[in-house]
């Protein structure tokens, strides 16, 4: 075993906490990762398609969406420091059933990841659809099938050689670009007859529910995706130890050494999280003005294969025709930068999974890097399969963000667990934060619980 996995806790890997800022900023990147996996599912498609279905009522609960669980994130990512396991080696130890080696959270994931694939089949599908608006003859069969897998076959390539921290980087440059067009698209849109005013804004800031179903769903499922999900959540842990936050912090002990470094490491991890928050609210915020200003008043809403095409009407209204080639190519930068960060995180929660089934030793560091090579080529293989099938990538990415919730209680639940069972006594917080903790924690439920509700009833309704 390599004394630089990050996976293992050695005293060679031992490093001080930067006590500044500025000393801070090397140490950042972990967020900004999840943030790339956040953009393109939640921002640029669930955002505007609530924005579009609902207007400018249903603004404060996406904002409230995007900064109600980081709470629970900052909780996993405390404990990921703190203990140094990964998330699936944490579930394991909550309480409950168990089926073989494993407990009864990992099967469940296993199973409501089953929808998830269909999520990210969808961002698959738009960055074929988004293909398509430059290639109209990849709209037909056989040419759509081989686009789909040679995008699959591509995002398996950059993640399976090793390349996606560069490529990673660029990504996010990108979608720093991406967002730049976004804000001045808003700006010039305030010289059109669209121009969002400031009652507009305000009404959105109001605490209001539409009754109209179809919006209800749609924000339920804004509600799983926007922000950070379930499984970004679990993702987030495999990032701070793989940047090193677990390893420099050392094996767990009782001497005031170690506890100055976990306190260190934790602190440079809030700022880690509260930065990337601030970046993809505001991006989240963008998008939904751009769908309630544009596509609402329009009565534009974007559905299957017109999902791109129709959507690119968000910046056509301000900026000109010429800018929906531009947009194009920004949703595909955005979106093939989610299908990255998605597999490199999946990658290492499904080999997590299984080893905890049983099936190998996650720790051996050979064993690892293999079963994450292997995930790499068959999970793109599934998801450009189920695009292909289901033809509706809309749909999809918000039948995923309804599983995103239900996830969310098994995160919430170990969240707790790990608060106030499994905390190092030395690192108890503030009450401020277990007041946010305990928001984050009833929000989720609530949200959870009406998905329940409502999914039962439809079934009996349909019986």
């Amino acid at each position: 075993m390599s004394d630089t996995d990050p996976y293992q806790l050695l005293e060679s890997s031992i490093r001080e906490p930067p006590t500044t800022l500025r000393g801070s900023l090397p140490y950042l990147g972990p967020g900004f990762i999840l943030s790339a996996s956040i953009v393109g599912s939640g921002e640029l498609i669930a955002t505007t398609i609530v924005g579009a279905q609902a207007g400018f009522v249903l603004m404060w609960f996406i904002i409230f969406s995007c900064l109600v669980k980081v709470a629970v994130q900052l909780e996993f990512g405390k404990h990921a420091i703190s203990s140094g396991e990964s998330t699936m080696a944490s579930l394991n130890s909550l309480p409950g059933p168990r089926i073989g080696n494993a407990n009864w959270s990992i099967w469940t994931w296993l199973i409501l990841m089953i929808a998830k694939m269909m999520q990210v089949g969808g961002i698959v599908g738009g960055v074929v659809l988004a293909m398509e608006v430059f290639a109209p003859g990849l709209a037909h069969m056989p040419a759509r099938a081989i686009a789909t897998y040679a995008v699959a076959a591509s995002v398996s390539l950059l993640v399976f050689r090793g390349y996606y921290l560069l490529i990673e980087k660029a990504s996010l440059v990108m979608i720093g670009a991406f967002t730049l067009f976004t804000l001045v698209s808003i700006c010039v849109l305030q010289t059109t007859e669209l121009a969002i005013s400031g009652s507009d804004f305000v009404s959105g800031l109001v605490p209001n529910i539409p009754t109209e179903t179809v919006i209800i769903f749609a924000a339920i499922g804004a509600f799983g995706i926007t922000g950070v999900g379930g499984d970004e959540i679990m993702a987030y842990n495999y990032w701070l130890m793989e940047k090193g936050y677990a390893a420099y912090t050392g094996p767990k002990s009782d001497s005031p050494d170690w506890q100055r470094r976990a306190k260190g490491w934790i602190r440079v991890m809030y700022l880690d999280a509260t930065l990337a928050m601030i970046a993809y609210t505001a991006m989240t915020v963008m998008f939904y003005l751009l769908g309630a200003a544009v596509l609402n008043r329009k009565g534009l809403v974007p559905e299957s294969g017109e999902l791109i095409s129709t959507l690119g009407n968000m910046y056509t209204a301000s900026l000109g025709p010429w800018a929906r080639s531009v947009f194009v190519i920004g949703a595909i930068v955005v979106l093939y930068s989610t299908l990255f960060a998605a597999l490199a995180a999946w990658t290492r929660m499904f080999s997590d999974a299984f080893a905890k089934i049983g099936l190998y030793r996650f720790e051996d560091e050979r064993i690892r890097r293999r079963a994450i090579a292997i995930f790499a080529w068959l999970i793109p293989f599934i998801w450009g399969t189920l695009f292909l099938y289901m033809e509706k990538p809309a749909f999809m990415v918000f039948l995923g963000g309804v599983a995103t919730v239900v996830i969310l209680l098994i995160v919430v639940f170990a969240a707790l667990y790990f608060r106030y069972r499994r905390l190092d006594r030395t690192l108890l917080p503030s009450w401020r934060y277990d007041a946010a903790l305990w928001l984050s924690s009833v929000s989720i439920v609530v949200v959870a619980g009406y998905v329940t509700y409502d999914t039962v009833m439809k079934f009996f309704s349909a019986a």
